[in-house]
């Protein structure tokens, strides 16, 4: 049997490709965290923090995202629960370049799957997101993968 918490807590490793200008990508690896709750069976309000560390042209480069929004999930047979979400908020981009600031208004979609075993509360997570930011007047898109462990409660 299969419960559905109320509460998901989660931690694990990030890739991010990130575009900062066109023709100038940077592959950083970092990690995200989320806290998810939810108020019906099949809908919550999610809220994420994401690090990720790169170099760009022989320098250190990091971004960083929190962003919060609503998450959609169904339960399947097997303990897999699939999930889809949308979150908006911040996003910090280093190093400062000459393009422009290094803040930005920042969104990310995409979704998951959790793998839980029967009538345990840690399971595992893999998700696919793509983060959208608008730098130096320039739209990016940069898809994002993690993987990490869930905590349900």
């Amino acid at each position: 049997m299969f419960e559905n918490y109320s509460w998901q807590a989660y931690v694990g490793y990030t890739f991010l490709r990130a575009y900062v200008v066109p023709g100038t990508a940077v592959n950083q690896n970092g990690v995200n965290a989320s806290v998810v709750w939810f108020y019906r069976d099949w809908i919550g309000f999610d809220g994420e923090l994401m690090g990720a560390y790169g170099t760009l042209s022989g320098d250190s480069s990091w971004t960083f995202f929190g962003g919060g929004g609503p998450r959609f999930r169904y339960t399947l047979p097997r303990g897999l629960e699939v999930f889809a979400h949308g979150l908006v908020g911040y996003a910090h981009l280093t190093p400062q370049t000459p393009f422009g600031g290094e803040n930005a208004f920042a969104y990310e979609v995409g979704g998951g799957v959790d793998l839980m075993r029967p009538h345990h509360r840690f399971g595992y997570r893999l998700e696919a997101d793509m983060l959208g930011t608008r730098y130096f007047s320039v739209y990016q898109y940069s898809p994002k993968i993690s993987a990490g462990i869930v905590f349900k409660f």
